[in-house]
Parts: structure tokens; C-alpha cells; sequence
């Protein structure tokens, strides 16, 4: 770690860089320079017209030369009084020393020359002296005003650190002025642990502690870049890195603030040692905009932390998608343990319209009460092993609606479940299955397990025997999304099922021509050879239905005769029917 601050380095303090981006609003130094240009010009107009005996014309008047002293005087003090405004400090300090010149050659040639004409720039010079210091008294008070504003704005209250805040606006300046830089996310490791067995006090001291040490680090510019460190929030802290050449620069960088950060910490009278999680992105490679910059920083750093990475980790397209996985993973998670997990029963029914029942299909809320498709949640969980809990809890409530309604009538209406492969061929799924009907009370015979042809192709053997057991406790068995399988007619006749699903994609296309309604005519044909009922999901519109019912179809699923309802709903239905 570099101990000593590097020599000739400029001052880009945190505290100097905050003031930076709060003054971008003053103008630029140019018009600094017009503004005392157009103040020596007038001087220059005054001298030269006072001794001036001339006549000008202007509009259809004469005017003498000797009367346009006082204009161009004026206009000179407006340059001061201007410069006072737009620049404060500098401003001020410029007016001051040009009317201090100019007062004492006016004062000398009133009361020794006795040229009374200099009493009018005696006068216009102290009161623009007069003004300059009120408008910069003024202004001194508004921008104490302003820079508490600003420190409210910008710095993080516990740590004096500038906050999320502060370093998009810097992100942003810089990639105005097109500037390369790196952005580092920094996560504490197990700083929840502490905060649960130290308490939150000693949480914010460790906090504190270390926001300090990096505070003056960055402040004496111990690295050989130029850097810029904020907390975004929590145990989140960022460090937005310049004035580097490579990218082995900013990897130095970060590993003198790894350093530093891994030092002992002494907090009442005790020492710990802590770690973190860092990952970094870097402008303009990976990113166009202040916004993408942080996300994928903090990308590349949940990413470290999955891992269990120490060293800095940079960010890559690739762990987007891992990102979204584990962001995906966390909400089923918390989604089961908050019991947002349930189902919505789609209604089924028979060519005449009569009740069937239901299909149970999976739905989830994040943690905010947003409903998240289960297209989005369903592959997840298949990836991290969470489906057979997404099944099982799906199961559970379905059961709950046949409790519920055969509690109020005599009904032999059935409730249909999805359990995929993976589910199917855990050791404990039958003792699950069973557990699940004793404990709401009800026949087997009113639950239809829906099982894909894909099960004969992880282990038929094994299949078949967890199908029969279903079969012999009294469930129903439904093949689903026949047609899109490699089963073959061998397998799926050894399957001892009840009913056949025909897949939405072959009823979406059915009345485009001979061929299509001919195909969905021979799996119908086929699941009565095989002595099943067939229904067909998707049905959307009353040409369907009539194309269906011409071919010999048994049951209808769908948008035009029932969209998936809530449990209340679906009680309410299934007790009509």
C-alpha cells in the first residue's frame, strides 16, 4: 500500500470534488475574461471621449462627444457589479482592487486638477464599491444556505460520506466530458450477522470506522489514481476511480482499498478483522450511462458474493444472467416463506358446457405484491431445485379447494395438478402426496395428477411405478402437452392415464387449414383408441369449440369459456355447478 501521498498529485479531495460538481452551475471562465474586456473598453471610450470636442448624430440629433462619459462609466461599473454576481469570491476580489486603482486617479484629479467631471466616477465607483459588497455579503450568506443544502443532499448522515446521490451525479459529470473511469460496489461480508449479535449501535460504529480510514485515503491520495468513495446504502459503499492508464491501474487500486479495509479495526476496545465482496465495471466499456455503470458493478459484486470471491471481480455480459437467476431464486424463496406461492384454478368443461373442474396452475407475488409470471419463476425453480416445493405448495391449496367444497356438497368435480419430472422422482414424493389428502380429508379420486410424456425419458421403469402407486391410491392421471414429446405410442400405452391434453399450440393453429384440424382429429382418435378423454387446452374463440365438437372431443380448456380465477372465486363456481 502506498504510504506516502504521491508527489505533484492535484487535490481531488471528496469534499473538493462535491464543491465541483455543486459550482458547475457558475459560468465559464470566458465570459470572466468579455466582462473585464468590456470594463477596461469603457474606460478606454470615457478617457478618449472627455477629451473629445466632436458632435454625433443620433436620431436626427446632435450629440456632443463630452456627454458620453457617463454612459460608458456606467456600463464599466456594470462589468464590476456583474462579475460580483456570476463569480462571487473572485469576482469581488477583482472589483475591489480595479475600483481601489481607479478611485485614488479620480480623487487626485478632482482636488488638484480641479477637473470637476471626476466627481461623477468619485460617486458611480463608490457606489458600485458599495453594491459590490453588499451583492457579495449577500451572496456569501446564500451560498453557506446552499452548501448546507448541498451537504444534506449529497452526504450520507452516518458515515459523512457522500451518498448513491452524489456519485450518480459524478458518474454522470464524467461521462459528460466523456472521462474514463471504473466504478467498484463493495458489500461487507456478514455484516447482518454482526448487526444481529452486536446490535445495530455497533453495526453503525464498524460502519463509521471504516468510512473514515477510506474517507482519508481518498482524501490523501495514498493510490495512484484519483478516487472518489461513497456509501450507497446499508454495508454498500463505492469507490468511483480516475486517472488511470490500465486496467491493471484500477486493480492496484482496489487492492490498496482491499488492504486498507482489512486492517484491523479497533472498535471499544476490541479488535476485529472484516471482509467484503467487490466487483467493478468500467466506463466505456461496459457501460454508456451512470445507471447501467452501478448495476453492473453491483452485478459483478452479488456475483463475487455468490461465489464467495474475495478478490475484485469484473463485470461481464455473462453475469447478467446469473444475476437475474439468483434475484429470480431469492424472490421464490422469500415468496414461500411468505406464503405468496398459491394457485389460480382455470375451469374445465365438457363439450355441453357442465363443469369438469379445474386446472390448478402455479402463480407467485414478490415481496411488493406484484404478480410475476410463471414463465419467468417456474424455469428458476426448476434450475435451483425449488420446483417440487412450488408443486407442493400448489398441491396443498388445491386439496384445500376440494375440501372446501365437498364439505358443502356431494360433488365428484376434479381438481387437476402439475408435478413435474424432477418433483415425481424424489424418494419422498409419495409419503408427500399421501400426507398432503389426509391431512385436508379427501379422496384421492378428486385429485388428477398432470405428468409430461418427458417423465418416460428420465427413467420409465422408475416412472411407471411411482404412476401406478398414484394410480392404485385412487388419482387420477393426465398426460399433458401431448403431441410436443419423443415418447413413443408404446410408452404412453403402458401409462395406466385417465385423460389426454392437447397442447395449446396445435388448437392455436387448427382452423388454418385441412392438415392442422386433421392432426388435432388424430389425437383425439388416439387418446379414445387408448380408451382416455381428451381435452383441449387454449381454446379461445367459438370456432374452436365447434371444430372441437365436430371431431369428437370430450372437455374444453380456455380463455372462452373461463379465465384462471382465485380460490375464492373457484369455490364460488365449483359450488354452482
Amino acid at each position: 500500500m502506498s504510504k506516502i501521498r504521491r508527489a505533484g498529485a492535484e487535490n481531488y479531495s471528496i469534499e473538493g470534488t462535491l464543491n465541483d460538481l455543486s459550482d458547475q452551475q457558475r459560468l465559464p471562465n470566458w465570459i470572466f475574461v468579455l466582462l473585464l474586456a468590456l470594463y477596461f473598453a469603457c474606460n478606454i471610450f470615457v478617457s478618449i471621449l472627455a477629451r473629445s470636442e466632436g458632435v454625433m448624430q443620433i436620431f436626427g440629433r446632435a450629440v456632443p462627444f463630452d456627454n458620453l462619459p457617463g454612459v460608458f462609466s456606467s456600463l464599466s461599473n456594470a462589468c464590476l457589479i456583474l462579475l460580483v454576481v456570476f463569480y462571487r469570491k473572485p469576482g469581488f476580489i477583482t472589483a475591489m482592487i480595479l475600483i481601489m486603482t481607479n478611485l485614488p486617479l479620480l480623487i487626485f484629479t478632482f482636488f488638484v486638477r480641479g477637473n470637476v467631471t471626476a466627481f461623477s466616477g468619485i460617486s458611480n465607483g463608490l457606489f458600485t464599491a458599495i453594491a459590490s459588497i453588499v451583492i457579495y455579503a449577500t451572496g456569501r450568506k446564500s451560498l453557506q444556505y446552499q452548501q448546507r443544502v448541498r451537504t444534506q443532499a449529497m452526504t450520507d448522515i452516518l458515515t459523512d460520506l457522500p451518498n448513491k446521490f452524489a456519485c450518480t451525479e459524478l458518474m454522470s459529470d464524467l461521462i459528460k466530458r466523456d472521462q474514463r473511469f471504473a466504478i467498484l460496489s463493495v458489500d461487507i461480508g456478514n455484516f447482518k450477522g454482526i448487526n444481529d449479535t452486536m446490535g445495530h449501535e455497533f453495526g453503525d460504529k464498524v460502519l463509521k470506522t471504516l468510512a473514515d480510514r477510506w474517507k482519508e485515503f481518498a482524501d490523501n491520495n495514498l493510490t495512484e489514481t484519483t478516487d472518489f468513495v461513497g456509501r450507497l446504502g446499508g454495508d454498500e459503499f463505492a469507490v468511483i476511480i480516475r486517472g488511470f492508464k490500465t486496467e491493471e491501474d484500477v486493480l492496484q487500486t482496489i487492492k490498496e482499498y482491499k488492504g486498507a479495509f482489512e486492517q484491523r479495526l479497533e472498535i471499544d476496545e476490541s479488535d476485529y478483522y472484516m471482509s467484503a465482496f467487490y466487483g467493478y465495471a468500467m466506463y466505456p466499456e461496459d457501460g454508456a450511462d451512470y445507471d447501467s455503470m452501478l448495476s453492473f458493478a453491483n452485478a459483478a459484486m452479488h456475483e463475487a458474493q455468490r461465489r464467495g470471491l474475495t478478490a475484485p471481480l469484473k463485470f461481464t455480459p455473462d453475469i447478467l444472467k446469473d444475476e437475474h437467476l439468483i434475484e429470480t431464486e431469492r424472490k421464490i424463496r422469500t415468496a414461500l416463506d411468505t406464503d405468496n406461492v398459491f394457485p389460480y384454478f382455470q375451469p374445465q368443461y365438457d363439450i355441453t358446457h357442465r363443469l369438469r373442474g379445474f386446472e390448478a396452475l402455479a402463480r407467485m407475488k414478490d415481496s411488493e405484491g406484484n404478480l410475476i409470471s410463471p414463465g419467468e419463476f417456474i424455469p428458476v425453480a426448476e434450475k435451483v431445485g425449488l420446483v417440487d416445493k412450488i408443486d407442493s405448495t400448489v398441491f396443498a391449496k388445491a386439496a384445500g379447494l376440494v375440501s372446501d367444497v365437498l364439505r358443502q356438497k356431494d360433488s365428484n368435480f376434479t381438481v387437476s395438478v402439475n408435478i413435474s419430472v424432477k418433483h415425481l422422482m424424489k424418494n419422498n414424493f409419495i409419503d408427500e402426496t399421501r400426507a398432503i389428502i389426509d391431512k385436508y380429508n379427501i379422496p384421492a379420486r378428486n385429485i388428477e395428477i398432470e405428468i409430461t410424456e418427458s417423465v418416460m425419458i428420465e427413467s420409465a421403469e422408475k416412472a411407471l411405478e411411482r404412476i401406478n402407486t398414484l394410480k392404485d391410491m385412487g388419482f387420477k392421471i393426465a398426460i399433458d402437452d401431448f403431441g410436443t414429446g419423443y415418447s413413443s405410442l408404446s410408452y404412453l400405452n403402458n401409462i395406466p392415464s385417465d385423460l389426454l391434453k392437447i397442447d395449446k399450440s396445435f388448437i392455436d393453429v387448427m382452423n388454418d387449414s385441412e392438415s392442422s384440424q386433421q392432426y388435432v382429429a388424430m389425437i383425439v382418435s388416439i387418446g379414445h383408441v387408448m380408451k382416455l378423454d381428451v381435452i383441449s387446452e387454449g381454446v379461445e374463440s367459438q370456432d374452436q369449440i365447434e371444430t372441437l365438437r365436430d371431431i369428437g372431443c370430450d372437455y374444453i380448456q380456455g380463455f372462452v369459456w373461463g379465465r384462471p380465477l382465485p380460490y375464492e372465486q373457484a369455490l364460488e363456481i365449483a359450488l354452482e355447478g
